[in-house]
Order: structure tokens, then sequence, then C-alpha cells
């Protein structure tokens, strides 16, 4: 059967008829949009015209054409409205139409997939005079050679500009010397740390276009942005034009606000995976293609094998095996398995798939019926691009957020007007990270001598400062004619973009050799353990052996009732402090510098049934974090707690701050750390601390510090709504606390959060 999505007859489908209340909170009906076009632009190469008209594109939308028609004109330009607006198109148009007169084009995704997906796309238009091909890591050294001598619309990374063409940028001398336009596509993702890589990439690309000659213009897309100007000006050192008003049609969207319903003892709810495998399985029957965007790998792969067996059990669809019409997708496949993925959900043969944000960057997919977010993505914006692959045109579609147990979906689900009425957060790549710039400025200066006119032209105004340390540490040596680089070695090595923390871990099923996967060298530890258990659509391994050197985890297949989860221990120490100011006598709140020192000690097991079993020490090596930090000082006597509950309540305080700071700034829960203390050694008093859990910082700290009182104040709140009595998951506790949420004092880290918040004792 086929079912209408109209708001009655979908709660019907997927209301619990088991559960004593209503699990939507709030429901809010998003009208269609028939949208504004406009002409084609002259100049518009009259074959790409064509080839549009053939597909049904007579007329772009508005925003298309002012776009192309800014970036036909010279400017900088960045595109920020929301998903299935035709954002492609609007950079294409320009693009294609200069490689078809003669000049070449750079397109850097964040991802593999997504450059792979654009690359179908503009072959699929057959244009005469476009030879494009994707260069990755995937490329064979035949593809690399043809794609030099031959390719004029090139799809790329940051990864492969970083580590293949700017090293070896003579042998790309004539692509340069013609490039007329870079694209920057996904331009959101490129926040923080990995933002800051990235600015300083794209600069030096932009360096070295100019040094043969070319002055291309630089377009980004984006999603929707509280910056979006100042995220292109971040990126490249110039300033650019922002388009933000959308023109495009959107069909009409059914939005629910949903919280899982009450287990049977009255205090807890169903937890969000289980919820989500629950609505997934509902849909599948009545024909509708849907996807659950979910938070962690791991959650991926559970709710992906419980809607099979939900599917199964039955007996939906009707004689049908449902393991090719549900399926996960997250980061860590292999390219097959990916690109097979892909095609299958374009294709309509999967029904309902389970994925993490790695679909969301990685392929341009739209036209679903449902879409589930499972527990607040991060940011508003992440959430409204997830939202926006419902709909196809003309036809209705609906979007659900399910609340986890948590602080912030605590608060957004008692707050729908979060997600409709304010404002979007800003996004910002930290440009000035002076331990990103600094291997940068190292390879940019083995690619080419860096002159006085390259720093004043290209790089962040704390660059000569930067050069100077390099000079004093001997990395860099100053002659006549710039800034050289000294040593023998690839510098590019110095530099490591995704943040990983190293090179990716392998993992490898030690009977047959056969590579199951990869995991990045930060999590490593926490997920592919000795001990841990692994799973990869839907097989279940167990960890041997992690082999940090060789950066290879070695698993068995293996039938398991039980799953692991990893517990650190971790210290910290003030470094610099770069801001003070008072909340309220005797309460100060700082910005600065700090060492983060974490160890991740034990791992637990934990039955299917939930039933602790036991906890296993690990001897793993201690890793070492320098980053920015917030953090409140003050005597116990001035937050009305008793010395009994004072470290529970600062640690209740603690992770309540980190679960709703994603609210205000641009991150999420897990790009941020904390650590509460009675008495730090440097501070000399209790102290509470929230630290960027990047190496350099990514401005999130800082934000937290500049709108402390207006942070302080929602979190508050959030707790103090809560209707638990001693602290639950959807307040105080925190789903990655290494100590295991103890101690927690619910009571009073409402009294520490009042005075944080700069309100008198209660």
């Amino acid at each position: 059967m086929t079912l209408a999505l109209e708001p009655e007859a979908l709660l019907a489908l997927l209301e619990d008829s088991g559960a004593n209340e209503s699990s939507c909170v709030h429901s809010r009906v998003i009208p269609q949009s028939t949208g504004t076009t406009s002409p084609w632009p002259e100049w518009v190469s009259p074959s790409l015209v064509s080839t549009l008209s053939a597909a049904g594109i007579t007329k772009p939308w508005r925003h298309q054409v002012e776009f192309a028609q800014s970036a036909h004109d010279g400017n900088h330009s960045i595109l920020a409205t929301g998903t299935a607006t035709g954002k492609t198109i609007a950079f294409s148009a320009p693009a294609l139409t200069s490689v078809i007169n003669g000049g070449t084009v750079l397109y850097v995704a964040p991802t593999k997939a997504l450059a792979a997906d654009q690359l179908a796309t503009i072959s699929g238009w057959g244009l005469d005079g476009v030879r494009s091909a994707t260069l990755d890591g995937d490329s064979s050294r035949e593809e690399r050679q043809w794609i030099r001598s031959h390719a004029n619309y090139i799809l790329t990374n940051p990864d492969m500009l970083h580590y293949s063409i700017l090293p070896m940028h003579r042998r790309w001398a004539h692509f340069l010397r013609h490039l007329e336009f870079i694209i920057i596509d996904e331009a959101h993702a490129y926040k923080g740390v990995f933002g800051a890589h990235v600015a300083m990439i794209l600069r030096r690309t932009l360096r070295l276009a100019q040094k043969y000659g070319a002055s291309p213009t630089v377009l980004a897309a984006s999603a929707t942005t509280g910056n979006p100007d100042k995220t292109l000006e971040q990126l490249i050192g110039r300033a650019g034009i922002a388009f933000t008003d959308n023109y495009a049609a959107t069909p009409e969207r059914t939005f629910l606000f949903w919280q899982p319903p009450l287990l049977a003892d009255g205090q807890t709810r169903r937890g969000v995976l289980d919820e989500s495998a629950r609505l997934l399985a509902a849909t599948v029957p009545t024909g509708h293609q849907s996807v659950a965007f979910l938070r962690s790998r791991r959650g991926v792969e559970y709710v992906s094998q419980t809607t099979k067996d939900l599917l199964a059990s039955a007996n939906e669809p009707k004689n049908q095996s449902v393991d090719h019409l549900v399926r996960a997708y997250r980061g860590g496949y292999l390219a097959n398995e990916r690109r097979e993925l892909e095609r299958d959900l374009r294709s309509g043969e999967i029904r309902a798939m389970a994925a993490t944000n790695a679909l969301e960057l990685g392929i341009d997919i739209t036209g679903l019926d449902i879409v589930i977010t499972a527990g607040w993505p991060g940011t508003k914006a992440s959430l409204l691009q997830q939202v926006g692959r419902a709909g196809r045109a003309g036809e209705p579609a609906a979007a659900i957020f399910i609340a986890r147990e948590d602080p912030l979906d605590t608060f957004v689900i008692n707050n729908p007007d979060v997600v409709f009425d304010s404002t979007i957060e800003v996004s910002l790549p930290n440009a000035n990270n002076e331990h990103v710039m600094a291997p940068h400025l190292c390879a940019a200066a083995q690619e080419l001598a860096i002159t006085r006119e390259d720093i004043d032209s290209w790089f962040p105004p704390n660059a000569p400062d930067v050069i100077a340390e390099l000079v004093s540490a001997g990395m860099l040596r100053e002659r006549p004619t710039g800034w050289y680089w000294t040593k023998s070695e690839n510098a590019t090595d110095l530099a490591d973009i995704r943040g990983t923390g190293g090179a990716v871990v392998r993992v490898v099923e030690m009977d047959t050799g056969r590579l199951c996967g990869y995991v990045d060298h930060g999590a490593s530890h926490r997920s592919v353990h000795e001990g841990a258990v692994y799973v990869h659509q839907g097989e279940t391994f167990l960890v041997r052996e992690l082999d940090l050197d060789e950066s290879v985890a070695l698993v068995v297949a293996s039938h398991l009732d039980y799953t692991t989860f990893a517990r650190d221990v971790s210290d910290i120490r003030i470094t610099g402090e770069s801001a003070q100011r008072q909340v309220v006598a005797g309460i100060d709140i700082h910005f600065g510098d700090v060492e983060v020192s974490s160890q991740t000690v034990a791992y637990t097991r934990r039955h299917i049934s939930g039933e602790n079993l036991g906890t296993i020490p690990l001897d793993l090596p201690v890793r070492t974090l320098r980053t920015k930090a917030v953090w409140w000082t003050f005597p116990s006597h001035l937050v009305n707690v008793t010395a009994e509950v004072l470290a529970g309540a600062i640690h209740g305080a603690e992770h309540a701050s980190i679960g709703i700071l994603p609210l205000f700034a641009s991150c999420d829960r897990w790009d941020i750390g904390g650590v509460s203390t009675i008495l730090h050694v440097d501070t000399e008093t209790t102290t509470i601390f929230i630290y960027d859990g990047l190496e350099g910082g990514a401005g999130i700290a800082e934000f937290g510090f500049e709108h402390a009182t207006q942070w302080m104040k929602a979190t508050l709140a959030a707790v103090e709504s809560c209707p638990c009595d001693i602290g639950c998951p959807a307040c105080i506790q925190s789903p990655k606390c290494g100590n295991g949420n103890d101690p927690l004092d619910k009571a009073g880290s409402i009294q520490i959060l009042t005075r944080l918040s700069g309100l008198p004792a209660q």
C-alpha cells in the first residue's frame, strides 16, 4: 500500500498503539511554495541551456540567476540556501560555460562521495568540450596521468589538494594557468580546526594560481548559515558576496517533534535508537522511502539491524526479503560499498536507510518521503539540511525530530520555536589558529618561497608571528627573496587536516585478511581497543588486537549478546589566560589555553538486556591535547551547596553545560570536553572547565565565553524543567562521561548553574 502523507494519516501510522501517551509533542505544516523563475542570461552556453531544457529545466530559479551573474562578473560569491534549491546549477552555469570556452575549473568537496556524485551529474549532461574527472585517493596512477593531461573540470577534496596537487604544482601548471573558477561545495562543513586547515589549503591554491598568471573566481555553496559572507572571507582571505534568498519551489512538509514513549516503569523512555528503528519499520510496508540520520556509527548499525528484525518478525513487506530493503550507511565503509549503497538509494531499491551525516555530506539525495533526525544533529543548520532531503516536486513529505534524553534535546522539544524562529548559528573556520597555520606555511614555503607580498595577500594577520617562530625553530630560513623550507622531508606530512590524530586505523579480519573498514586514529582507542565489539553492515566482530604502530585492528567474526563502552580519565592544566571577567562577586569566568591529558583506561561490557557484565582494564597510551577552554572559578560557599554534594553538583553542571552549548555555538557535543574539580592545582579553588576537543581550539570555548550568561541561563532552564528527581540523561547525565556519571547531584547542579548565570543563590 501507499499512504498519503497527510498529518492525520501520518500520525496514525507512526504512533505506538501500546503507548499511554502521544509521542508527537508538536507538529507544524510548512506550506508548499511555487517558486520564482528568471530567464537564462545571454552569456550562458547555449549547449548547457539546451541540455537543461531537455531535462525539464527551462527557466532557472531567480537566486540561481543572481548568483551565476555575480560569478560571471568576477565576484567571489557564496550561495547559502537550503537543500534541493539548485545550487549545482547555479555554480555550473558560469563554471561550465568557462570550460566550454577554454578555461579550467577546480571543484572541492569535503568528501569523495560528494565529488563522485557531482561527476555523475556533470557527465550525465554530456556537454561537448567538458572533460571532467574525480581525483581522490581511489584514483589509479593511469587515471591521474589522464587527468593531468586532459581534464578541464577536476572534482577533488581538500586532502588531494594538500597532499598531491599543491606539492606537485609544476605538473599541474597548464591546469592552474587556465584556472577560472574554484568551487567550494558544502562550505558550511569547513568550520573550526578542519575549516582552518581548508582555509590555508585554499589560500595556498590561490597563491599558486596567481604565480601561474591566473586569477580564479571562488564560488561557494552552503546550507543555510548565519554568516555565509564571513565564512567565505575566512576560507579564502577575500571578501565575497552572499546570496541567501531562496526562490525555489518547495513541497509541503509536515514537521513532527517526537518524544519516545515511557516504558513500563513510568520513569524512563524508549531509547532513541529503538524508536528510530520502530518508525523506519512502520514506513517500509507503505512503499515510502525513508532515511534516519543518527549520531554514531554504532547507532547506524544497530538501527539498521533492529529495523530488519522488526520487519521480519511481522512478515512485512509480505513475502519480501528485508536485507536489501533496509541498509546502513556510515563513514568507514569501503569505496565499492558506498557506491552500491548510493546507487540503490537513488534508484529506490533501498526503502529505509540508517545513516550518519556521512550521507548528508556524501551525495545530493533529495526526494525522500520521510526523513528522521534521531537526536539534535549538532546545529540547526544541519537539522535543516537533513530535513531538506524530504520532498519531491509536488508531493508532500514529512520530517521527524526524535528527542533523546539529553539536555539540549529536552530544551528543543519543549521550545520548538528554536527550530522555526531563531537565527541560524554562526559557522566560521578559525583561520587564525596558529597550530594549524604553522604546518601550512611550511608547506607553502616548500611549494614556492613565501614573499612578503604573499604574507600580505594570502595569509592571516598573525602569519608573520608564526613565520618568526618557524624561523627560530629552524623550519624556515629567511633570504632576500623570501622564506624557504629547510628540511628534506615533505612539509605536507606536518598537517593532520582531518584532526584524526594520526594514520587511519584499518579494521582487518584475522582469519581471512579481509579489510572490513576504517576508523579514525583518534577514535580507535575507544572504538577498536582490544575486547571491543565492532559492527559493520550487520556483521559483529570482536577486536583481538589494536596495533597502533601499524595502525591496524585485528578482528574475528563473533555472535555476541553484549556491546562495549570505553571509559576515559582526564586531567587539565592551564597554560595561558587570555581574558577574564566577573560573573558576580567572587565568581569569575576565564578564557585561555589549556593542556588536556586523557587516557582510555577500561571498558564495560553490557548485555543486550542492559545488565552490566563487568569492567575490564586497558593499557593504552596517554594522549595530550593543547586547546582552548572557558572556565569558572569560585569558592564553594558562594554557590549554596554542601561539601558532601559539591563534587556531584559541579559534575552535573559541567555535563548540562556541554549538552546545551551546541545550541549557541556551531558545534556538536562530541566536539567539546569538560573537567570539573573541587580544588584545581592551577586555580587553587573550585573550577569547571569546558574545552574545545580539537588541537589548537576551534572557537567553541571562546564563543561560550562571549555568550556565557545566555548559555548558562538556557542550561539552567533545561535542568530545572526536567521532571526527574535526581538527574537523568535528559538533564545532567552525559553519554560520554569517562566516570560513568558518578557522582552527580541535580539539586546541587541547579544551585551552581543559578550562580553561573549571574542570579542570586536560591
